[in-house]
């Protein structure tokens, strides 16, 4: 099927039918899944670890011993503490996976003669893809319609230079890549100019890509400083638990002559010290957080920018779309010497009028997706319906794109009975007076116009026409005769969220940069709508005479820049990176692609965006709305701050544990801990650690305060002495408690069951102080959190069945404890976090 370029035809494409026929038959557009986590692959992988070792060590010596029972119930727990693994890390998948599948690429088809934006994955071979510049190629195709468009093919050919397209003529048959006027377009490549329609010949594995699929792997991602501290945590940890459990082997081996024990103990300490919960922790925040942000309308596509959400100190935003609703109407227009509002006209417009709106649509794409033109098209059809001035018929035969150096387009048109072209401009203001050549007298009058319209907050645009007879195209738009016809005023209303959100910036420290490449006095003007500190003023044109060092110095005071073309957007993050801001940035076009990589959070439009914007960003807002970024740095601040609290509580928990280990072997007392005591309290801590504290609800003023360091590490000086602090007051309530009991002459098992008990219950008590850094105990209990009652209620239960259920007492080495005994474990615990309360309080006071 041949055809050269025709706006006006209308595909049919396959219908839903035959599309889901082929879906089954050919499989989904994807190349084969690697690395897939099922649950054997996380089974296995659990089984590596560290502490599943160490419990089936356990388990042996105990048989070893003749202890079956007690190797029995030890391997039991083995299983599981394997479930409660397997479920977080599948539940963790599942998240990533549906992470995945929203940010993976979207394809524009027709389908049952409608246009239809589907999952890339869901492309089937005779699908009719709508192509345009910014857009990935979703799978190999042949080129019905090619409408000036290029191609970046270096993925699949090495060589960095784009590649021009042209249509079929339906004779050619599918060709592998690499040079111009090929009329294919293959899976993978990116399209950097132009518009295209084109049949899928090819998906998944059948494409080039997918030929040459084994040579592509993921890229291997640099872990971030976040991992790198909790990598380096427990790597530190781990070779210090090594060398005490070495010690305890020996002391141990040594003065009591059981080495099997000894072993016995080494584990136990291993088991205490190991904070395998740390990179556990990390992964399922990171992921769920991405999860809940989804929720509002932000994707996540690489998971890890999560946590410098809440680091955020300046945002640079787009306007048009993202502070407005990028829904344009015409507002005003200028022709000859009078001004009109064309909501006052009604159906009809003044004659002096008809050429500008008819230039106005002829400058633009027949089928326009850009909210400006539409509004442009919209016009026309309302007023000049019954006018000899829109033309259906006409061919558009040439086009002259927009560009960093000419701010104007331009269409050429093969007018219907006429012998000429008619070429049809519309651009800013300043490049279309250019074009056409006007004195330095109408330059300045129109300049005037320009500003005054400009205020009212309306984007000017300029419209010109010429008439051509030549037989080859001008290389420039310059080499047209170009006439001014006139000046149009588009308002775009701010979005309704759009005031808010900034205050909201305001009172978070966080600053707010609008970019932009409309005229400056609008820039200025919609920004003072929005609320925004405006301060300087800074163009496009000022930007590019700017040194580095000056730029450092104005873009301080700086709020507003305007004129500023996608490749400056990338000189202003360089500058705010290199005065210690933290940035996230927002784009949409291939162009923004550099500054989005650039910045520390890249933020692309998925309403408006590219794929090359998309690709290029950490993160995705689906509505384009100003307000979901907020909403974002919001979540943001409180997954760190409650990842601050998972792992302070990690370490303050593990503290006690350690210790109840290792101290009565060096004081000479029995042994409180073995390692069925560990699983228990492991059972608390890691649902505690990876669902209680990250479905905590965000604290108190968390946008009212100013942004976190970036360069802060997770356990700060005053966080790991608090931490530290908090295990070791729980660590001396237990010590004494089981000191007290020896002292008394209690047997071994009763005083074990108190100081056991008191430790579970110092436990639970250092989940409900963590919850809050700022409010206490009694304060936070009025803050819903259903996974905090399931653990408490979980673990209550289960230390009551372990006292009182003769068989599990005996497992533990138990003896009953009585009430005035319960009392006492309650009155320890309590007392244990007592000072921290007080510690916030005091804290609470001062401020």
């Amino acid at each position: 099927m041949s055809q050269t370029f025709d706006p006006q035809h209308t595909f049919t494409g396959l219908s839903e039918a035959e599309a889901a026929a082929r879906l089954t038959d050919e499989g989904y557009n994807e190349l084969p899944a690697e690395g897939q986590r099922d649950v054997l692959h996380i089974a296995l992988e659990v089984a590596r670890e560290p502490m599943f070792l160490l419990l089936v060590a356990a388990g042996v010596i105990y048989l070893a011993l003749g202890d079956a029972r007690e190797a029995l119930m030890l391997l039991g727990f083995v299983f599981v503490v394997m479930g409660i693994t397997i479920y977080e890390e599948r539940k963790t998948e599942r998240v990533l996976e549906a992470l995945r599948d929203l940010t993976s690429p979207r394809a524009l088809v027709v389908r049952d003669g409608e246009k239809k934006r589907i999952p890339g994955r869901e492309v089937v071979r005779g699908d009719l893809l709508l192509l345009a510049e910014g857009d990935r190629v979703p799978a190999d195709a042949v080129l019905l319609v090619s409408n000036d468009l290029m191609a970046d093919e270096s993925l699949l050919t090495g060589e960095s230079v784009s590649v021009r397209k042209s249509a079929s003529d339906g004779k050619a048959p599918m060709a592998a890549p690499g040079g111009d006027d090929l009329p294919f377009v293959y899976s993978g490549s990116m399209l950097v100019q132009g518009q295209g329609v084109a049949e899928v010949r090819a998906t998944g594995a059948r494409s080039e890509i997918g030929k040459i699929g084994h040579a592509l792997r993921d890229i291997e991602v640099e872990a971030t400083p976040l991992q790198k501290e909790t990598r380096k945590l427990v790597r530190n940890l781990a070779w210090g638990g090594a060398a005490l459990c070495l010690v305890v082997v020996v002391v141990y081996g040594l003065t009591r002559g059981n080495w099997l024990g000894a072993v016995l103990a080494g584990i136990t300490l291993a088991m205490s010290i190991l904070p395998e919960e740390f990179p556990v922790v990390l992964t399922v925040f990171l992921a769920l957080g991405a999860w809940r942000i989804s929720k509002q309308h932000v994707l996540t596509r690489r998971v890890p920018a999560v946590e410098t959400l809440g680091a955020t100190t300046v945002l640079c935003v787009d306007k048009t779309g993202t502070l407005t609703q990028n829904h344009m109407s015409v507002k005003k227009l200028y022709a000859g010497s009078a001004f009109l509002e064309p909501e006052l006209a009604a159906t009809d417009l003044p004659e002096a009028f008809h050429e500008l709106v008819e230039f106005a649509i002829l400058a633009s794409e027949v089928d326009p997706f850009d909210p400006m033109e539409k509004a442009f098209r919209e016009l026309g059809q309302r007023t000049l319906a019954a006018t000899e001035h829109l033309h259906d018929d006409w061919e558009l035969v040439h086009e002259y794109s927009l560009s960093p150096q000419l701010l104007a387009m331009s269409h050429v048109w093969q007018a219907k009975n006429r012998d000429e072209f008619v070429v049809a401009v519309k651009g800013a203001p300043e490049a279309v007076f250019d074009l056409c050549h006007l004195d330095t007298q109408r330059l300045q009058a129109l300049s005037a116009i320009v500003q005054s319209m400009a205020a009212e907050g309306l984007r000017v645009l300029a419209m010109a026409n010429a008439t051509y007879h030549g037989a080859a195209w001008p290389a420039i738009q310059h080499e047209f005769e170009f006439q001014f016809l006139g000046l149009v005023g588009l308002a775009d209303p701010l979005r309704p969220t759009v005031r808010q959100a900034l205050k909201e910036c305001g009172q978070a420290g966080i600053r707010v940069v609008m970019i932009t490449g409309d005229y400056p006095e609008t820039a200025r003007t919609i920004a003072r709508e929005a609320g925004l500190t405006v301060g300087e003023v800074i163009t496009g044109t000022e930007l590019g005479s700017l040194s580095d060092g000056e730029l450092a110095a104005r873009i301080r005071h700086a709020n507003v820049f305007a004129r500023v073309t996608p490749e400056q957007k990338l000189r202003l993050v360089n500058a705010l990176k290199a005065d210690g801001e933290v940035v996230a940035m927002t784009g949409d076009g291939v162009n923004d692609a550099p500054a989005l990589k650039a910045a520390h959070i890249g933020v692309a439009m998925g309403g408006r965006g590219t794929d090359v914007a998309r690709e290029a960003a950490a993160i995705v807002l689906l509505d384009d709305d100003f307000a979901s970024i907020v909403h974002a740095v919001r979540v943001g601040r409180r997954i760190y701050d409650n990842l601050k609290k998972a792992m302070a509580y990690i370490l303050a928990a593990h503290l006690p544990i350690a210790g109840l280990t290792l101290l009565p072997l060096m004081l000479g007392w029995p042994l409180v801990l073995t390692p069925v005591h560990i699983v228990f309290l492991e059972m608390v801590i890691n649902p505690a650690c990876s669902i209680v504290f990250e479905a905590e609800p965000e604290e108190a003023g968390i946008m009212r305060r100013p942004p976190r360091n970036s360069t802060d590490p997770l356990f700060g000086g005053k966080t790991l002495v608090m931490s530290i602090l908090q295990g070791l007051s729980v660590l001396a309530v237990v010590l004494v408690v089981y000191g007290y009991a020896l002292h008394r002459g209690q047997l071994e098992g009763e005083a074990r069951a108190l100081a056991f008990t008191t430790l579970v219950l110092g436990n639970l008590g250092l989940i409900l102080t963590n919850r809050s850094w700022l409010r206490t105990i009694p304060a936070m209990l009025a803050v819903p959190n259903a996974a905090l009652w399931w653990v408490m209620g979980g673990t209550v239960t289960f230390l009551g069945l372990v006292l009182y259920l003769p068989g599990l007492r005996e497992l533990f080495h138990f003896a009953p404890l009585h009430a005035d005994g319960l009392l006492l474990c309650f009155v320890a615990a309590g007392g244990s976090v007592l000072w921290f309360e007080a510690w916030k309080l005091l804290r609470t006071a001062k401020r």
